[in-house]
């Protein structure tokens, strides 16, 4: 991918992912003979980060976007790939180790309650991260306070409160600014703003727009709300069955989806527009078993564009013209034997 090619200058990747690829094994049932097949969660996904963007990451339940998140902070053990934080392989003899790693990347969970200790105050729980990472107790004290400050809760009325003492926005962005207390480059928001009211969900939105400038940070935005992605994301990488079928600019990707997933997805979206009432079911169908998927095309069961190149062979991340939006379709690719190629969805391709 062109992406990830470009390693010098100031827009140069602060994040690199090269085929990173995790299976978790499966018990074996009576009825099965031999080694049960693995869950493919991530299956050899691959792209770049650049300095101060935002990456928004989207797809249905179970596409293996959580796991690519926890795998990218080392909460799993990847099984292959390479992940390069600011150009150096975290894990490597030659590279960052992933302790240092953490000093640089940072996460934010979508359930606010279970990632705080409740038998913490506030201030403690922002406080921690510092200290352990040899910070003396008073500076990271004061450095709490003002990151309380930085996030919209006033420190004299939150530093000593405990999590049950709060709201779900409030704790968010308590954890928000524990993640900031290690001074990271780099924010991972696994589904951050799910669980919040909406006019809370968008105060908490402008707060990541706010700090995003005020500390020259990088997000990597996981989220199954496509407006949200919208409205924060620069690009936008769409995800299938633990591989990635779509990447591109935000606006590119939403104004002409190439892939007919991806346009599944954006038909799918609710709307109060009378004038742009869904009609037809733009999807259909479940998923197939991450244990088993289909062969080629992993979406060919479910896709409405299906030729016999789709179930046989497996279709690449490309990027047509070198405009960066690329797409893993036979309709994008002018030599792939598909009636269609070369003209993709809308025929411009």
């Amino acid at each position: 991918m062109s992406m990830v090619q470009d390693l010098g200058g100031p827009a140069q990747p602060l994040l690199i992912v090269r085929n990173l690829r995790k299976y978790f094994p499966t018990k074996n049932t009576v009825l099965s003979f031999g080694k049960s097949p693995p869950v493919r969660a991530v299956d050899g996904i691959s792209f770049s980060v650049r300095k101060g963007e935002t990456l928004g990451v989207v797809g249905e339940s179970g596409c293996g976007k959580s796991t690519m998140a926890r795998l990218l902070i080392r909460l799993i053990e990847p099984d292959e790939g390479e992940v390069v934080l600011d150009g150096e392989a975290v894990g490597s003899r030659d590279g960052i180790s992933v302790r240092d790693m953490l000093h640089k990347m940072q996460m934010v969970f979508q359930d606010s309650y279970a990632s705080l200790n409740p038998r913490l105050p506030i201030e403690d729980s922002i406080a921690f991260g510092p200290i352990s990472a040899g910070l003396p107790s008073a500076k990271a004290q004061e450095r709490a306070i003002g990151l309380l400050d930085k996030v919209g809760l006033d420190p004299k009325l939150f530093v000593h409160r405990y999590p049950h003492e709060l709201s779900g926005g409030q704790r968010q962005r308590v954890n928000i600014a524990r993640a900031l207390a290690i001074e990271p480059r780099l924010l991972i928001l696994d589904e951050a703003v799910s669980a919040l009211d909406k006019s809370v969900e968008a105060q908490v939105l402008n707060l990541l727009s706010d700090l995003r400038a005020q500390f020259d940070l990088t997000y990597i935005f996981i989220s199954h709300d496509l407006n949200v992605v919208h409205y924060i994301s620069d690009k936008v990488m769409v995800m299938y069955l633990g591989e990635v079928v779509e990447l591109g600019a935000i606006d590119q990707v939403y104004e002409a989806p190439r892939h007919p997933y991806t346009q599944a997805l954006l038909r799918a979206q609710p709307t109060m527009d009378p004038q742009r009432r869904t009609t037809e079911v733009p999807i259909t169908g479940d998923p197939p078993s991450p244990i088993n998927p289909p062969s080629g095309c992993r979406f060919h069961t479910r896709c409405p564009y299906v030729e016999d190149i789709c179930s046989q062979v497996a279709p690449t991340l490309n990027e047509p013209e070198n405009d960066g939006h690329g797409v893993a379709c036979h309709m994008s690719n002018s030599g792939s034997g598909h009636s269609r190629a070369g003209l993709g969805l809308d025929g411009r391709i």
